[in-house]
């Protein structure tokens, strides 16, 4: 693959980053409480549920994908790497970023286009107004009691064996607009390996914005708001299992080769941080 060119601009936002790398920017707002245990339905099989999804998933393959470009300014690199590894991806695959927008999970179904994908959830966002949105893009949430995560795990079982892509955020949260990148928990790579998936790299990276994305931010100056970057998004190569490594040295390795991939895409050439991140 031919190397990415360093990105040269990075974003100067007044964004406040917790202090721990796997902290929340947002403070949440909490509505309700949804309890997830044994009999909440991980994944919704309701005629009314399947035929919202459906709906939902028809506005992000039109609307939602002209809007990705129009008001972020998105820029998709790498597309021939899905198509040449055709094989590869056939039977199911794990798509993997760096978790920096509130939209970055619409900017990878543009990119991998028109899958409908699944995706572990934090289970504290389905007590939110957010609830249903989380549910229709494919939100699986993580249990807290382990005991409960056994249906989590036959969720994704049935999943894999109707072949369905799955994404993962192994930065496990939001950092918005967030340059380097941050350590990856092992999670995403354990799953991966469970059912020994191919891991897609995708990293978003930033571009200085440029007319016509000047006029979008010419907009939100005028309604008090930052202005903004516009949003890249690179493809990577698949990364394979490494069959002769046992479970813990294979998914240690995996999480090192996606860690690794991801900086590079994003352009970075001195990251701070190591890919290990538990």
């Amino acid at each position: 693959m031919k190397p990415v060119q360093a990105e040269p601009y990075v974003p100067q936002l007044d964004v406040v980053y917790p202090s721990e790398l796997d902290g929340h920017t947002d403070k949440l707002n909490i509505t309700h409480e949804v309890i997830v245990d044994k009999n909440y339905p991980f994944l919704e099989k309701t005629f009314s549920f399947r035929f919202m999804r459906g709906l939902m998933y028809t506005g992000i393959f039109t609307v939602v994908f002209i809007m990705n470009v129009l008001v972020y300014g998105l820029k998709v690199e790498g597309r021939k790497i899905l198509r040449k590894n055709k094989k590869v991806l056939k039977n199911g695959a794990m798509t993997v970023s760096n978790h920096v927008h509130r939209w970055d999970y619409l900017f990878v179904l543009q990119a991998v286009r028109y899958r409908t994908m699944y995706f572990p959830a934090w289970k504290e966002n389905l007590n939110t107004p957010d609830k249903d949105w989380v549910r229709l893009a494919g939100g699986i949430p993580i249990p807290e009691d382990i005991h409960t995560i056994k249906y989590f795990n036959e969720a994704f079982d049935e999943l894999h064996r109707k072949k369905k892509w799955i994404h993962c955020y192994p930065e496990t949260s939001s950092f918005y607009y967030f340059q380097p990148i941050r350590p990856f928990k092992k999670g995403a790579f354990t799953m991966a390996h469970r059912y020994n998936l191919p891991v897609l790299p995708l990293a978003i990276s930033y571009r200085k914005p440029h007319f016509p994305f000047t006029i979008v931010n010419s907009i939100r100056a005028l309604k008090g708001q930052q202005k903004l970057p516009m949003i890249t998004l690179r493809i990577g190569e698949p990364l394979l299992v490494d069959p002769d490594l046992n479970r813990k040295e294979a998914v240690r390795k995996l999480r090192k080769e996606c860690h690794e991939a991801l900086v590079r895409l994003a352009g970075i050439t001195n990251n701070p941080y190591p890919a290990e991140g538990d």
